[in-house]
């Protein structure tokens, strides 16, 4: 079952720098980018853009590629309509923000929460290497000291359960 991937548009776009030329141009590339991940990855995508200040009266939805894109209405921020959607949708959800109040209503509501950062670099690496064999680089090992002490019990060189199952949940993006 593919998973609902619900992002917050313009905290994408400032870790991805883009904010600083004009914005309608960074948008359109934004979508363009995720239409192709869409179609690579097949998951259903919405962005939420802030319309609160300069926005029409009511809440705008259009489609774009296979995106699903939302403008909030005025009065209503882009995070308010995030963190409905993340109610709605539940566990069946993924929501990039790297916005605090977002993330912790995500999580509570069970939503399985990425950072913009980690995503806008997912987007990127996804983009670069469409049409060609990911590129495995070889372990050299350097990584192996033991980061617990002696007195912990365990494998040192095993991840802890939490970390290895966000690992598996971030693989299907």
């Amino acid at each position: 079952m593919p998973t609902y991937l619900i992002l917050d548009g313009y905290n994408l776009l400032s870790v991805g720098g883009r904010l600083s030329g004009q914005l309608e141009s960074a948008r359109e590339c934004l979508l363009r980018d995720l239409a192709s991940y869409r179609h690579r990855k097949n998951h259903h995508i919405t962005v939420v853009f802030d319309g609160w200040q300069q926005g029409q009266p009511s809440e705008q939805r259009e489609h774009r590629s296979g995106v699903q894109v939302i403008y909030s209405k005025r009065g209503e921020r882009a995070d308010q309509v995030i963190q409905r959607l993340a109610r709605e949708y539940g566990q069946d959800c993924a929501v990039v923000s790297s916005d605090h109040e977002i993330v912790n209503a995500a999580r509570a509501h069970g939503a399985f929460v990425m950072g913009s950062q980690e995503f806008a670099s997912k987007l990127q690496a996804s983009s670069v290497s469409s049409g060609r064999v990911p590129y495995k680089e070889l372990d050299t090992g350097e990584d192996v000291a033991a980061r617990r002490g002696p007195e912990k019990k365990g494998n040192p060189r095993k991840l802890p359960k939490s970390q290895r199952q966000r690992d598996r949940h971030l693989k299907r993006f």
